[in-house]
């Protein structure tokens, strides 16, 4: 068995569009849930979700689905979530792939441009002799979400994949996780998934590559490539301010320089420092943020520092101070979060 391709990127924190944000803030209004709330955790608007132009950071993303999943978390939803991402949500990315002559055309595309999606989960792509499958790496996704996200982007994948070629089935599914609903899986899937298992994986017929694709076409998936490898040069440049001023922030532990002496270390005037960070769909508070968050969360699931320790550790003068942005940023205090976070990585009794 080896694999059919390796992803571009190994984990979920590229650059990416608005249009899964603003499918997820339907979704919620769809089904009675407050929108708005969505938002509430990021520097997004309405107005910026509707310009297709915008870049977002994955954090911002990753905050929506937040607080979608504490509005409703349930496996159902999750799954239903993902059926809603369908070829065209993609825009360009998705039409290459369309486009493409065979299923194994368009999965390569897939994997070389995977940061042109909008998935948190990386996916693993392994032919064997007689299987094709498809495991998805959440390992480096935030525990609080990962359950959440590891049946949105499956549902998500699947249903794209329905739209390249409608008559494809799935042979065998399974989840780590256990459940004692079975109903949405086998909606979204087609087939009864198999639960407590030591990954998330499907698996097809090998046969299904060769297939060719009905809306096939040279000329356009040429164009789209095109296009696609434009954008993705683009986002891989943007990201690097972002990522530089993560690092520096990493190094200083969390404790907020200013972004003054963050923009004389990069050799940058404050001005193009804010203006480049705008371009990645960022702004410098919002990497604070993210980095003490990070950090915090870490230190939290040591179970060794208390919370005064670590909001010390982060630069806050008074833990009233740490508690508050901790809140704001995942919802819940950090106490709450550390108990949580060690009950999600121990799992299931019995497991």
């Amino acid at each position: 068995m080896a694999e059919l391709a390796a992803p571009a990127v190994g984990d979920w924190d590229f650059p990416r569009g608005t249009a899964s944000i603003e499918l997820m803030t339907r979704f919620a209004a769809e089904r009675g849930l407050p929108g708005g709330r969505l938002l509430a955790n990021t520097t997004l608007t309405p107005e910026l979700l509707a310009d297709p132009a915008v870049q977002v950071d994955a954090r911002q993303e990753l905050a929506v689905v937040r607080a979608l999943a504490d509005l409703d978390g349930s496996d159902a939803a999750a799954l239903e979530l993902g059926r809603r991402y369908r070829v065209t949500t993609f825009g360009i990315f998705g039409f290459a792939c369309i486009s493409s002559p065979t299923l194994r055309d368009a999965m390569l595309f897939a994997l070389r441009y995977f940061d042109l999606s909008f998935a948190f989960c990386i996916p693993h792509v392994v032919l064997g002799a007689d299987r094709l499958t498809l495991e998805l790496d959440d390992s480096r996704v935030p525990a609080d979400v990962a359950r959440f996200l590891v049946l949105r982007d499956l549902a998500a994948i699947f249903a794209v994949m329905r739209d390249l070629l409608p008559e494809i089935a799935l042979d065998e599914l399974t989840f780590r996780h256990e459940t004692a609903t079975v109903e949405p899986y086998r909606a979204a899937f087609g087939v009864r998934p198999r639960f407590g298992a030591d990954a998330c994986r499907a698996t097809l017929d090998p046969a299904l590559l060769s297939r060719p694709l009905p809306q096939a076409n040279d000329q356009t998936v040429a164009l789209c490539a095109a296009q696609c490898e434009a954008l993705v040069t683009r986002r891989r440049q943007r990201s690097g301010i972002s990522q530089q001023v993560r690092e520096r922030l990493v190094r200083l532990g969390g404790v907020d320089a200013g972004m003054d002496e963050i923009a004389r270390q990069l050799t940058l005037s404050t001005r193009t420092l804010r203006r480049r960070l705008t371009e990645a769909g960022t702004s410098y508070r919002a990497l604070v943020d993210e980095v003490r968050q990070t950090l915090a969360e870490e230190l939290l699931d040591t179970g060794v520092l208390s919370v005064e320790d670590v909001a010390y550790r982060l630069g806050y003068a008074e833990a009233s101070s740490f508690i508050h942005a901790f809140k704001r940023w995942t919802g819940m205090t950090p106490a709450a979060f550390a108990r949580r976070f060690r009950a999600a990585r121990r799992g299931p009794p019995g497991r």
